[in-house]
């Protein structure tokens, strides 16, 4: 397979789970990679580098290295660094995991030649086990779809949304992972609590989450039939969820995701 040459405006810790997804996945070289980062930047500027690959401070040959431009600055920086690299944007392939931004914004400061793809990745990427979807722009072809999701897939599960459902996409997947990491910190803080020790009980926690996520995928059995499943009457089970129902555990992750998405409208907003 050709190496791909993929470039990153924007060298944040998206970028770098998805750049060193890629190398593994044997997609691309770092020698084919560049990234631009600010200036103050030093941390993304040495994880970049410590792939073997380039980063700059200046945004316009990044784009001019790579055939597929991932714009991965904050929502706020998007408009001045797509304003950079308008002029040099004609022909390329732009895939923008900026949270909000949305297609018509992105589009409107390119090039009329420039294809774009709306992508909404997660962190997991840099361990192949990521969760991402796209949308497609106006004028992104079948062809640039495909590249998207070779992309995607070889970093994790990838599916094709409508633009309507990008806010709460990036509530649940984009942000997920957070509010797992949260849960997976409680319950072996609530084993640490009990006596194991807190080694032990990470090890516990995380593999017991992995197992859980991995039951709802392969079984395609419904989350509350699992739970079911595991719930003995009157046992250990039914009172642990009886404890969450009454602390509301259900009605907080839910405001999560309704907070999240509330967010990424705002943002949206912001960026018009």
């Amino acid at each position: 397979m050709k190496m791909m040459k993929i470039g990153f405006i924007g060298g944040g810790k998206m970028a770098q789970a998805m750049a060193k997804g890629f190398i593994a996945a044997g997609l691309s070289k770092a020698d084919n990679m560049i990234a631009s980062c600010h200036p103050s930047d030093h941390l993304s500027a040495e994880a970049f580098e410590s792939l073997g690959a380039q980063c700059i401070s200046k945004n316009v040959p990044v784009v001019e290295k790579s055939d597929i431009v991932f714009v991965s600055v904050k929502p706020s920086v998007v408009p001045i660094a797509l304003s950079d690299v308008k002029d040099v944007s004609n022909g390329k392939l732009f895939l923008s995991i900026a949270m909000g931004v949305t297609i018509a914004q992105l589009e409107k400061r390119l090039s009329a030649e420039a294809r774009v793809v709306r992508v909404m990745p997660n962190t997991p990427a840099i361990i192949r086990k990521g969760c991402s979807v796209f949308v497609r722009g106006t004028k992104a072809t079948d062809k640039d779809v495909s590249i998207t999701q070779t992309l995607l897939r070889a970093v994790g599960s990838c599916e094709e949304v409508p633009e309507t459902l990008m806010d709460p996409v990036t509530a649940v997947s984009g942000s997920g992972p957070a509010y797992v990491y949260l849960m997976i910190e409680a319950l072996a803080d609530g084993g640490v609590k009990m006596g194991l020790p807190r080694d032990l009980a990470y090890r516990l926690a995380s593999q017991t989450v992995l197992g859980a996520g991995g039951m709802v995928r392969e079984t395609e059995t419904h989350p509350a039939k699992l739970k079911d499943d595991v719930t003995s009457p009157a046992g250990s089970t039914a009172a642990g969820l009886h404890h969450l129902e009454q602390s509301g555990f259900r009605a907080s992750v839910i405001g999560a995701v309704e907070a999240a998405t509330r967010r990424c409208v705002e943002i949206a907003t912001k960026s018009d």
